[in-house]
């Protein structure tokens, strides 16, 4: 029988299990796969700890991103066959699934077809952070050409998805990090320009990048007491119309 991982109480690291459980076919609308690699993401550790947006009912399953090979599709799965080699978007509960073990039972909805030219373990780190990024950025804030974002915690994972996307749909992506030291790496990543937040006033600088203009878009995956720095910093008809729709 197979390997997975469960816990049965929340905290720590502690509480994960390696436990080994018959694992049923899939269902309808589900696929089997065995897991070649499998991401590890901050919301899998919230959700361990009891602070995540659903509280977990155990004993419990734990991850979303996972990539390997197609074992066995469930009835009404189609697309998909035994031996495709495929990853999984992170768009499913934690309480109905979970990827980290030899195998794992996913919604087939939730299945994407392994590009060649990723490694397992590539194809199983890129969906949590790149999806993060464009909802925020292409769906809500409708980022486009012409536009200046601000991006702290640029150097982290999803900071690196929201310069590269920004990028892409020629949006001026100004990265925000503490220090210089990280100036040369953003850059190369695409950020158009770097400002290090502990050595330099952050308002003055956007103010000074865009002429006056302000940032249309702010993606802030932080929040805390830089907040109202970088809404100081946004365009005045951005910040205005932010307040309205909070009104």
């Amino acid at each position: 029988m197979p390997r997975v991982v469960r816990f049965h109480q929340t905290g720590g690291p502690e509480v994960l299990q390696i436990e080994t459980i018959d694992v049923p076919p899939p269902g309808a609308g589900e696929v089997r796969i065995a897991v070649k690699a499998l991401g590890l993401n901050r919301a899998e550790s919230m959700f361990r700890l009891g602070q995540y947006l659903e509280q977990p009912t155990f004993p419990a399953r734990l991850g979303y991103e996972a990539a390997g090979t197609v074992e066995a599709v469930g009835p009404g799965v189609t697309g998909l066959k035994s031996g495709d080699a495929v990853s999984t978007v992170p768009a499913f509960s934690q309480n109905q699934y979970g990827v980290y073990g030899d195998v794992a039972i996913v919604p087939a909805a939730a299945v994407a077809k392994h590009p060649p030219s990723l490694s397992w373990t590539e194809a199983a780190a890129i969906w949590m952070q790149y999806l993060t990024a464009y909802g925020a950025l292409i769906e809500m804030a409708r980022l486009g050409a012409g536009d200046t974002v601000l991006i702290p915690a640029a150097s982290s994972s999803v900071g690196i998805a929201a310069i590269q996307i920004a990028s892409m749909v020629g949006a001026t992506p100004i990265a925000l990090t503490r220090k210089h030291d990280k100036r040369a790496a953003l850059t190369k990543l695409g950020a158009a320009h770097v400002i290090a937040t502990q050595e330099q006033d952050v308002v003055a600088e956007v103010d000074k990048l865009t002429e006056g203009q302000g940032a249309r878009v702010v993606f802030d995956p932080v929040g805390g007491p830089t907040f109202a720095k970088l809404m100081t910093a946004m365009s005045r008809l951005e910040y205005l119309h932010h307040e309205i729709r909070c009104k």
